[in-house]
């Protein structure tokens, strides 16, 4: 089905501007907003819809100044860093080619509201493109023969796709969205709703009445002061359902078919994209217009289903198969993708494999595709066999998009891949970290301007989705083929771009790519775990978690459902009376965890909620699922690592998530201990001491904190000497946690209020003992400092190795968002400076490894931290050498010390 696209410039342009910092060219021109936008609109241009334009609001008056004086009234002027950059964004959009509308009279939503139904009418889909919550009234289903109307927001990737997603946001259906806003009203446009009713009561008082007639028909039944201001509120109501209609009936005297984009003015856009320095963009441009043109394959518009972007050949037959054994032994590097029949690499069967040694050219070789049209397909061993010297060849580059799944997928079906060279994914991560998705689709859309053929294309989805092996040969070698060729293609982009930036190149060879086949072995080793250990900790958990259900009882003189967020809210706010001092997003007392602990020191119930939610998180995250999630062919639970996770470069864990499972209290150690060592071996941790303190004297280079850790002395016994002035030895317990607390602080953005907080001083003792700390310390206020500087100047900070950590709410004008930046600006460097040791680390470890796997295995990494299981008389000499290795891997100007315990547990080891 063909496609428009709606763009509210207005929308996106207010938006961008009040989102992004203030940016500015080499002459201080104001280019924020402008640089959101185009953005935006070299997005959309990406996924090349049939028709689009940039609807703009046209100056002058509309009809509804016409039927409400004090329509959009209590707007302030236009700032005039905002104003500047409405010409320069017109022009560049007409220079993209991109039809602009601008009816006077009419505001740009009647606009869009009209060409959108009318498109849809007409068996068009429709994108409308903004940020403005009221076009949810438009949004509908492909029906027959008429098109859909779906909203998306470029700046938060958000979509209202259906009438379901509608009220899952909003609690209304679309039909139902006008009379949502002309009760609560609009404060922007100055349109006043009722008095105190929100979007849960407009919501609430539709479900009950179906419509604003049937509130308004029922209003004196509604009690209370809000039903006071409701009908206070009456006869105001129905000019509001005017004014919040979206017009879908004007006569605009243009079809939206006629919206066609026109040739691009490359010269021009050349111009303003140097003028206003988008150097992204300009590279983008001269890339594309140096290119030839596309095959019509990939511009004509047609469903995607049916639509191939290269030559793609289905492998059915032996003479195939040694045709591509030939390409790819020819070929210095090939793209290669597994497709299976389920997600978890541990479990998942082999359903075909795809390759692609050029670009535009790939091949499908499906091995157990079923139902009554599947063709006859070479047997997997017959296949495997003869990829498997080219896969185990460490010579021959291979090239994947998160390949890690895939060479465990041949490892279990008899492949060892070796010559695992480079990965999309981890290349995009390296080079746009924190700012962007590394998907295949998103990447393919950004990069190549192509709109890949997704697995709910070919499988469906929901209910309905079929399983791989199921999905028709011919389809599944579209979309099989195609991510071999897409990864190929990528990796050219991308590879491209890391050549110009060395030190980013380094992080991504040194560091990212090594680490891949070490993190495959420690997720096929996995850990065993004694689930009867955790049967019984599930069961004293849930006993104290009665005892805390009592205890809130008895404090709340009634029981109480502590998993009802509701209830605790009217009960610690209402009833006791304790401040609200957290609130939600939506301006509603809070009672997640920062608000609980607030008041915890004014009444008992707060710590006992506290403490049941502790409980029962360890209990449905750990206890009751880690024996379920139990290998039956291993025995064994496998997590999975993901490498492009915190934009720091920390690794994370899922299925199960292992890195979060809290070692500070006695349930959290005993879920530790249920990771057992099997007989005659033990577990061996080793851990680096505060590496992140050690990297802040590293990079501060103050000669106070460089010498307490050249001496070995305990750095918070130093510090506390240094800032008080004492001798290490009169040093008091008081004074090292103080001290502690304010270097751990210090690294994470930690100010007097929060350092009075945990150290239960008032706010001026805690400033008092942070100026002290940095006037024993000058050199860590000095690298704070530089740091802060260093991240406005360039957008970003790095990291030891060169790992590039953007930041790009640094200059918001929103002071919250600009002082969390700042924050990660000073931790940034410091976590990932450490992520990139701990992966060095893990690398060097595997490789003097390799000689004896038969003896010990590397199980698990929790962020400073490496795990492993090896036999019992083994141990001594792991303990000799792993240290060494991992304090080796950095050359700091602190020594790098590595703890280590042994244990039959995890528990014990650590």
């Amino acid at each position: 089905m063909t496609r428009l696209v709606l763009i509210d410039g207005s929308s996106y342009l207010y938006r961008a501007f009040h989102a992004l910092p203030p940016l500015s060219n080499a002459a201080g021109e104001p280019t924020g907003a402008l640089f959101g936008v185009v953005n935006m609109l070299r997005a959309h241009l990406k996924e090349r819809p049939d028709y689009i334009a940039f609807v703009m609001d046209a100056p002058g008056k509309t009809f509804r100044d016409e039927l409400y004086p004090d329509y959009k009234a209590n707007r302030p002027p236009m700032p005039e860093e905002l104003r500047a950059q409405i010409e320069p964004m017109l022009a560049v959009v007409d220079a993209l080619g991109i039809p602009i509308l601008r009816v006077p009279g009419v505001e740009a939503d009647d606009v869009i509201g009209t060409l959108a139904v009318q498109a849809a009418r007409a068996g068009i889909d429709v994108t409308i493109s903004t940020g403005d919550k009221d076009f949810a009234q438009l949004v509908r289903e492909a029906d027959g023969d008429s098109g859909a109307i779906r909203l998306i927001n470029t700046m938060t990737g958000s979509r209202l796709e259906s009438e379901a997603a509608v009220v899952e946001k909003f609690g209304v259906r679309p039909t139902q969205i006008v009379d949502y806003l002309a009760l609560m009203g609009d404060k922007i446009d100055n349109v006043p709703g009722v008095e105190k009713c929100g979007e849960k009561t407009a919501a609430r008082w539709l479900a009950e009445y179906g419509s604003l007639d049937g509130v308004i028909a029922h209003a004196d039944a509604v009690p209370g002061k809000l039903g006071q201001y409701l009908r206070d509120a009456l006869p105001r109501l129905p000019l509001n359902r005017q004014l919040v209609t979206i017009r879908t009936d004007l006569d605009l005297g243009i079809e939206p078919q006629a919206l066609v984009l026109r040739p691009r003015n490359v010269e021009a856009l050349r111009a303003l994209y140097t003028r206003y320095g988008f150097n992204q963009a300009l590279k983008e441009l001269d890339a594309t217009a140096a290119a030839p043109a596309p095959s019509a394959a990939a511009t004509t518009p047609t469903n995607p289903a049916l639509a191939a972007s290269g030559q793609y050949e289905t492998v059915l037959t032996q003479a195939q198969l040694q045709d591509w054994i030939a390409r790819l032994t020819a070929a210095d590097a090939f793209a290669f993708d597994t497709e299976t029949d389920a997600l978890d690499p541990q479990r998942a069967r082999l359903v075909g494999l795809s390759l692609s040694v050029q670009t535009g050219q790939a091949c499908y070789i499906p091995l157990a595709h079923v139902g009554p049209d599947a063709p006859p397909q070479l047997p997997t061993n017959v296949v495997l066999s003869a990829l498997r010297p080219l896969l185990q060849d460490p010579g021959k580059r291979k090239i994947g998009q998160n390949g890690k799944f895939d060479l465990h997928v041949l490892r279990r079906h008899g492949v060892e891949v070796r010559g695992y060279a480079d990965d999309t994914l981890l290349e995009s991560f390296v080079l746009e970290a924190g700012l962007t998705r590394h998907d295949m689709d998103s990447l393919a859309r950004r990069h190549l301007g192509y709109q890949t053929l997704r697995f709910e294309d070919v499988a469906g989805k929901g209910a309905r989705q079929i399983p791989f092996s199921q999905v028709a040969v011919d389809l599944a070698c579209r979309y099989a083929a195609e991510d071999a060729d897409i990864t190929l293609r990528l990796h050219q982009v991308l590879s491209s771009q890391l050549a110009t930036e060395p030190r980013l190149q380094a992080v991504y060879r040194d560091i990212e790519m090594p680490l891949v086949p070490v993190l495959a072995r420690m997720e096929a080793n996995g850990v065993q775990i004694d689930a009867a250990e955790l049967k019984r900790q599930s069961h004293e958990l849930g006993q104290r978690m009665l005892e805390a259900r009592a205890r809130a009882d008895a404090l709340a003189g009634r029981p109480i459902n502590l998993d009802s967020p509701k209830q605790l809210a009217a009960l610690l706010y209402e009833e006791l009376a304790l401040p609200v001092r957290v609130k939600t997003p939506g301006g509603a007392p809070s009672t997640n965890e920062d608000a609980l602990e607030a008041i915890a020191d004014l009444h008992e119930l707060p710590r006992v909620i506290l403490r049941y939610r502790s409980l029962a998180k360890l209990r449905s995250t750990y206890t009751d699922t880690l024996p379920a999630m139990i290998n039956p062919a291993t025995g064994r639970v496998h997590t999975s690592y993901n490498q492009a996770g915190a934009a720091t470069g920390r690794l994370s864990s899922s299925d199960p998530n292992l890195q979060n499972i809290p070692v500070r209290s006695e349930e959290g150690r005993r879920i530790r201990a249920a990771f057992v060592a099997p007989p005659g071996r033990k577990l061996v941790s080793f851990d680096y001491s505060q590496i992140e303190l050690r990297i802040m004297a590293h990079l501060s280079e103050d000669p106070a904190l460089l010498r307490a850790f050249a001496q070995g002395a305990d750095i918070h016994r130093a510090t506390a000497a240094e800032v008080l002035g004492k001798p290490l030895d009169a040093v008091t317990a008081d004074e090292r946690r103080a001290a502690k607390a304010i270097n751990f602080g210090l690294i994470y953005g930690m100010g007097a209020h929060g350092l009075a907080r945990q150290l239960g001083i008032d706010r001026g003792q805690a400033q008092d003992y942070i100026a002290l700390y940095f006037n024993r310390y000058p050199g860590v206020r000095d690298y704070m400092e530089r740091t802060r500087q260093q991240a406005r100047t360039q957008g970003y900070v790095e990291t030891v190795f060169g790992r590039r950590l953007a930041l790009p709410q640094i200059a918001s004008r929103n002071a919250s968002q600009r002082a969390g930046a700042e924050r990660a600006a000073i931790n940034a460097p410091m976590q990932g400076t450490a992520a990139d040791i701990i992966k060095r680390a893990m690398v060097a470890v595997d490789a003097w490894l390799e000689a004896h796997r038969d003896r010990a295995l590397m199980i698990l990494q929790v962020h400073d931290e490496l795990v492993f299981e090896a036999d019992a008389d083994f141990v001594p000499t792991l303990q000799a050498e792993v240290p060494a290795l991992m304090a080796g891997v950095a050359n700091l100007r602190v020594p790098l010390v590595v703890d280590c315990g042994v244990g039959d547990n995890w528990d014990q080891a650590h």
